[in-house]
């Protein structure tokens, strides 16, 4: 089954495919964030045979939403090989990005409002504590409201993966809903 998660990470709500995950005990969980800005930055981090991570890290990509990137298929990130190799194979991820419905994992997804609009996803940094509680549909970083109000007025959003000046690219990137609201344009 699915499930709507909401909590200070995801106000306005993600998605978890709870019947996807392969160790039931990490629908309960919390952990230390390990932050990614791009799938390259996470590929290339999580393939490192001397990273230092554990299990029990909640793996984050984030800028990779409606507004973002198109919201593309990047929400399966893969278990780092250090791990890999030690015979994990699940982990917490999230993201505010999409993936098909037939990959597997505990992860997260359609985090909205999304990083790139200034969504709570952007002020987590590595080290933050998430909890991911499914009973209580709750997923939320350890910090109070003031200190990701903070964080969000230092933050400035990337600049964007795409340059287009017109034509329906340039009105997706101008002019499409989050997520929790379907991702359309509002004048369609």
């Amino acid at each position: 089954g699915i499930a709507i998660l909401k909590g200070n990470l995801a106000p306005n709500g993600a998605v978890i495919k709870h019947s996807a995950s392969l160790n039931r005990e990490l629908l309960h969980h919390k952990g230390p964030a390990m932050v990614f800005d791009s799938p390259k930055e996470a590929w290339n981090t999580l393939l490192k045979e001397d990273l230092e991570v554990t299990e029990d890290h909640v793996l984050i990509l984030r800028y990779q939403g409606p507004k973002a990137a198109c919201m593309p298929e990047t929400g399966p990130l893969p278990i780092p090989t250090v791990l890999a190799k030690k015979g994990v194979k699940d982990m917490v991820r999230i993201t505010d990005a999409r993936m098909s419905g037939t990959n597997f994992g505990t992860i997260v997804l359609h985090v909205s409002p999304e990083a790139y609009v200034g969504g709570p996803l952007a002020a987590v940094e590595d080290g933050d504590v998430i909890e991911l509680n499914l009973t209580k549909r709750l997923i939320e970083v350890k910090l109070t409201d003031k200190q990701i109000k903070e964080r969000l007025e230092r933050w400035t959003p990337p600049e964007p993966s795409y340059n287009y000046k017109r034509g329906p690219h340039a009105l997706w990137y101008q002019f499409c809903t989050q997520a929790h609201e379907g991702c359309v344009y509002p004048f369609m």
